[in-house]
């Protein structure tokens, strides 16, 4: 992506692009042993040489001594990479930069002064030392190829494999530790009540936050005997306190008529609500979590004898048949847990303080949630840290005096020993809505632009927040998934945290917090009162995040953000005005720009696009892009347009794609059905890395002159169903080193000259039954290691193997949609 998919990158390959920064630890870990072992050889040298009775002129000696000096703290620095846990991602991130700082150093002091003089004195110590600095330098270039390869998913695994077992495990899959945590007694329950029984139509699962509600029902989703049951016809939606209503309704309707597609811009009849069925239909089963109201509840509900329904909600309402109430856990299970995440093992281990872990187990209220944050927390820790967290821990009321308060307040103890930085990117995700999931893209974009680290920190602290089970990365599924591109890597973090977050970015003086938030839409759809009370004056925040109904120009007030550099714009509507106060945001690097509407939403004020000078990334989603004309954004790098109808606004008479974003280094377009073809301007954009067309299904050619895109790297055309060749010209992409046509099902055939894409290194081409053979130039792709085909074709590819020893071919099974589980 550079990070795009992580970088950009692919985005299947976004989970190998975090592997890059395991590997550049381990590299680290390495280089220690090796630095060490080097030092202790080289540093008695250099103590003979300044002690050994003769007089060095004062420069020398100051050089050999900072040299010591410097040596020396490498053994430090050496220890501390040794004695660094793996679980300690960022830490781990962070010693690996000091190493590579360290060995910049001595080779400045070594190729600088020293080689005028000292160097005379001590030619034996440089020749070894300049060896074993080579060897390091080509360590780090090979560490900088690895970290490329993990764009285009070319690589090896490392921490990320942690990462997303733990997010697994917390979705609790049937063979996950967290059955044994008290799941199966509520599951058994929840089924006795829905499977079989006629007189059971609308089921409860009711719990206090962060005590497992919404991981049992998706268990009930997963089991094989309710998939049976209702003959896989399960729908899993989430609701929230911002529901969508009307969309909700439309996908409940079309799943309960058997069509999945279902147009969610269809107004289900009000006379349907009452339809009856005859016995003989399916049995369907909808699942609705994360539900606050009543009065949505009632709108949602369908009465039909076949049809069942799971809610998930903090409340018990009166229209429930039946209810399970989620207990807390057992003294055992509560132990086992929080042992899991502290440790790694169930039980606490043998050189462990017993009474201490079991303590802090008790101030956690058995609440699965705590338990897994404040464990995780605790890991890798000494006992003096274990101590300060109990003893923070007990000066809160209990758990079950006003729970959700002290929960969150037990839940801040454990962000409050995270480094600044980490807890800062860790508040941020409170800018998003509630129950959405965060393409992962989105949220390292803002990170790079407001916090001014590289893609790979970024990603290094995605890693640590999941670690510490602050949040939680979703992998999508990649076949027949309705976010199966932009989305396939997503972020999601449970309710509390979120509310945690919230708590602690609100503290203080609005016109002073550095993040201004709206946590949920306003009832009227408006901003709250609040913003506009303290109107008269600038609000300094960087972050503003904003979550509205329809707005006219009449809806907004003068407000002032003269500091912000990330603004996202969430709202449920056909028609938007886009705020007048975008104009004076100079700062501005980061827009995002997302309808949660069943339609696409015409924006008005355009004009604010034309003083974002400092503009960087640009996000559009379920918009009718408007045209352009007469705007220029040359600071742009970034733009994504997702899930939006196009109306041929990238290219016009008076202005094309190029003219607009001369300097954009990605393109992503995702979900844009009306997309046919790709405006030819856009094969001037010689900054172009990435282009991503994914899920266009109408796009049916690309411009011939498609490899005038010299510096593209990556070239993914995933899902493209009617796209029927692709241009010879992309031959000339020398630098071009993935491309993505898999669902290209009426792609016929490779360019004859493909051989003559020197850098390319990964192929995927799933489900393109249309290919029958493979260009005999595909011999002379020299830097090819992965191929991801299907069964029928990996044969063509393995004859390509025969002569390229070093190429992988993956054969991969057609995987079905998921996505009911997650949505």
């Amino acid at each position: 992506m550079a990070l795009t998919d992580f970088f950009s990158l692919t985005n299947e390959d976004l989970w190998k692009m975090l592997a890059a920064i395991s590997r550049k630890t381990f590299n680290s870990r390495s280089s220690a042993e090796q630095l060490l072992t080097f030092i202790r050889e080289i540093l008695p040298t250099i103590e003979q040489i300044k002690y050994s009775g003769v007089e060095l002129p004062p420069p020398r000696q100051s050089h050999l001594d900072r040299l010591s000096e410097i040596l020396r703290s490498g053994v430090e620095l050496s220890h501390q990479v040794l004695a660094t846990s793996r679980w300690n991602v960022y830490r781990n991130f962070q010693l690996a930069k000091k190493m590579e700082n360290l060995e910049e150093t001595v080779t400045q002091i070594l190729q600088v002064p020293m080689q005028a003089y000292i160097l005379a004195d001590i030619n034996h110590v440089r020749a070894e030392m300049t060896e074993r600095f080579d060897r390091i330098e080509e360590s780090n270039r090979r560490m900088e190829r690895f970290f490329g390869g993990m764009k285009i998913g070319v690589g090896g695994v490392g921490w990320v494999e942690g990462a997303v077992r733990s997010s697994e495990e917390d979705e609790g899959s049937l063979g996950n530790l967290d059955l044994s945590f008290g799941l199966e007694f509520g599951k058994n329950k929840v089924m006795e009540m829905v499977v079989g029984r006629k007189d059971f139509c609308l089921v409860g699962i009711s719990g206090i936050g962060g005590s497992g509600k919404t991981t049992l029902a998706r268990e009930i989703c997963r089991d094989e005997q309710v998939r049976g049951y209702f003959k896989e016809r399960i729908l899993f939606l989430t609701v929230s306190q911002s529901p969508n209503v009307e969309q909700l309704r439309a996908k409940i309707w079309g799943h309960i008529m058997g069509n999945g597609s279902f147009n969610t811009n269809y107004v289900v009849p009000q006379w349907k609500l009452q339809y009856e069925c005859s016995g003989s239909q399916p049995q369907i089963l909808v699942i609705l979590d994360d539900v606050w109201s009543p009065s949505v509840l009632e709108q949602l509900v369908f009465r039909m004898p076949n049809c069942k329904f799971i809610v998930v909600s903090r409340f018990i309402f009166p229209i429930f048949n039946a209810t399970y109430k989620v207990e807390l856990l057992d003294k055992d299970d509560a132990l086992s847990l929080f042992c899991h995440h502290a440790f790694g093992q169930k039980s606490i281990p043998f050189a462990a303080n017993q009474n201490l872990v079991k303590q802090v187990v008790a101030e956690c209220g058995n609440l699965p949630l705590a338990l897994k944050v404040i464990g995780a927390s605790l890991r890798d820790q000494n006992e003096m840290f274990w101590l300060s967290v109990k003893t923070r821990l007990s000066q809160g009321l209990s758990i079950d005096e006003s729970y959700e308060r002290n929960l969150i307040d037990r839940m801040a103890i454990s962000t409050n020993y995270l480094p600044e930085k980490i807890k800062e990117c860790f508040l941020d995700l409170c800018s998003f809505p509630e129950d959405k999931k965060i393409p992962l893209e989105v949220l390292i974009n803002m990170w790079v632009e407001i916090h001014d680290i590289h893609e790979t920190e970024a990603y290094a602290i995605v890693v640590e927040l999941s670690n510490k089970n602050l949040l939680t990365l979703v992998e999508e599924a990649r076949a027949g998934g309705m976010y199966s591109s932009c989305f396939e890597i997503s972020v999601t973090q449970h309710d509390i945290l979120r509310d945690l977050a919230l708590n602690l970015s609100n503290r203080g003086n609005i016109n002073q917090r550095r993040r201004l938030v709206m946590p949920k839409r306003e009832d009227n759809g408006q901003l709250p009162k609040e913003w506009l009370r303290y109107a008269d004056q600038p609000f300094e925040a960087q972050i503003v995040s904003i979550h509205t109904g329809e707005m006219r120009k009449s809806d907004w007030c003068n407000l002032e953000f003269p500091k912000a550099e990330v603004l996202i714009i969430n709202f449920t509507s056909s028609e938007y005005f886009l705020p007048p106060f975008i104009n004076r945001m100079p700062k501005l690097r980061a827009l995002m720009v997302i309808n949660h509407s069943t339609s696409y939403a015409c924006l008005h004020n355009i004009s604010v696009f034309k003083n974002l000078t400092n503009l960087r990334s640009l996000w559009f989603e379920k918009v009718s892009i408007p045209h352009l004309s007469g705007i220029v954004m040359e600071s742009l790098r970034k733009l994504f347009i997702v899930l939006c109808k196009i109306n041929n606004s990238l290219e016009g008479k008076d202005s094309n794609i190029a003219d607009i974003f001369p300097n954009i280094s990605e393109l992503t377009l995702d979900h844009c059905e009306d997309v046919t073809e790709l405006p030819s301007s856009i094969c001037r954009i010689q900054s172009l890395q990435n282009l991503s067309l994914t899920n266009c299904h109408s796009l049916t050619r690309l411009p011939i002159e498609l490899g005038s895109l010299r510096y593209l790297e990556i070239l993914r055309l995933y899902a493209c169903p009617n796209l029927r060749t692709l241009p010879p010209s992309i031959c000339g992409m020398t630098r071009l080193k993935y491309i993505d046509i898999s669902q290209c099902v009426y792609l016929a055939s490779f360019p004859d000259a493909i051989g003559k894409l020197v850098n390319l290194e990964k192929i995927d081409m799933r489900e393109c039954p249309m290919i029958t053979n493979i260009p005999k130039s595909a011999l002379s792709l020299n830097s090819l290691q992965l191929v991801i085909c299907d069964d029928e074709v990996s044969w063509m590819w393995k004859e390509v193997q025969k002569v390229k020893l070093n190429v992988d071919i993956q054969v991969v099974e057609i995987e079905y949609d998921l996505d009911w589980l997650r949505e």
